[in-house]
């Protein structure tokens, strides 16, 4: 028994980049196909990104580059939503440290507040965006400023960042000095908050969006947070093994192989006296391990494997893979 497709009842998708749309410097096969279709199916399309230093307008173009469909105003990141998130909390006008890009100041100063350079300026706030251009002195501005009662709001907290020579400190490691400099710990607006995928929702006018990532800790657990269906796909960080042994809360509604997946049919769940059946496989548990009747290469018996493993442990806390055993059916 199958389902329409899985795109049908959504009218947005939110989409991360990394892993999703592209991988490196090229496009992952399907996807800007994927994306392009949406439109004829009066489906919005918004890009959901932690990145708080690049402007919408560079990450569009980047799109653009690789041929998927991207405009300035579909693209979110953690810095539009870090300025609404403060902006909620301090009146228009206020003063605010920034601590970031040129582009989180001006998004500061488009929601009617005050950018100020230092906590000698007495700021009613502290917003930290990560830039490669920040250096101690910054941190130490905004340590003052927090200490002395500062909302403090970060864009996001991701404690690295790819760079073309290795992976290097992100904005989660300055955000980790102020906190430890100040004993306190800002509100967050980027991924893996809620903030982020409601501001996107909010831009496009989405009633029912589902949330695309390729990771469980970031784009599904601050999907799920948010209140909306999210969906892993496996082009990117998480695998399926990963996505089984997650914790209750990192746990999506769909395991896509790519974004093609939005046009195909996806088998409904159906459980039966502890047997889950997704397609035309089953699986249940057994003490540690989950029995599979399917290969190990079809991904509906993965699917019903997560589907029997997350009934039976629905409050999962820790990371655990059960043991697995695969039994092909028979023809």
């Amino acid at each position: 028994m199958t389902e329409g497709r899985l795109i049908d009842g959504f009218d947005a998708v939110l989409a991360d980049l990394d892993g999703v749309v592209y991988a490196g410097q090229h496009a992952i096969p399907g996807a800007v196909e994927a994306l392009e279709s949406l439109a004829a199916l009066d489906v919005s399309l918004a890009y959901v990104t932690n990145n708080a230093s690049r402007s919408a307008d560079v990450v569009a173009a980047h799109l653009q580059s690789l041929g998927a469909p991207a405009r300035a105003d579909q693209v979110f990141g953690s810095a539009l939503a870090g300025a609404e998130l403060l902006a909620a909390r301090i009146p228009e006008g206020s003063r605010v440290l920034v601590i970031g890009s040129s582009t989180l100041a001006d998004l500061v100063r488009a929601q009617g507040l005050e950018v100020v350079l230092s906590a000698e300026d007495s700021p009613d706030a502290v917003i930290q965006g990560f830039s490669p251009e920040l250096g101690w002195k910054d941190l130490a501005e905004a340590a003052y400023a927090v200490a002395a009662g500062a909302v403090w709001v970060a864009t996001n907290t991701d404690m690295s960042i790819p760079q073309a020579r290795g992976i290097a400190p992100g904005n989660g490691t300055l955000v980790a000095a102020v906190a430890a400099a100040t004993g306190k710990q800002p509100v967050v607006a980027g991924k893996p908050e809620a903030a982020l995928f409601e501001t996107a929702a909010r831009h496009v006018g989405a009633r029912k969006a589902l949330v695309v990532g390729d990771r469980l800790d970031t784009d599904i657990l601050g999907g799920n947070r948010a209140g909306m269906k999210t969906a892993l796909v496996l082009t990117g960080v998480d695998t399926l093994q990963t996505a089984l042994a997650a914790v209750h809360d990192e746990r999506p509604d769909y395991l896509i192989p790519s974004l093609t997946a939005f046009y195909e049919p996806y088998p409904v769940a159906r459980a039966v006296s502890g047997v889950h059946h997704r397609g035309q496989v089953s699986a249940r548990v057994d003490g540690d391990s989950v029995l599979v009747e399917g290969a190990e290469t079809d991904l509906d018996a993965w699917r019903a494997a997560c589907s029997a493993w997350w009934t039976a442990h629905p409050l999962q806390d820790r990371v655990f893979l059960p043991r697995l055993q695969f039994t092909p059916e028979r023809a």
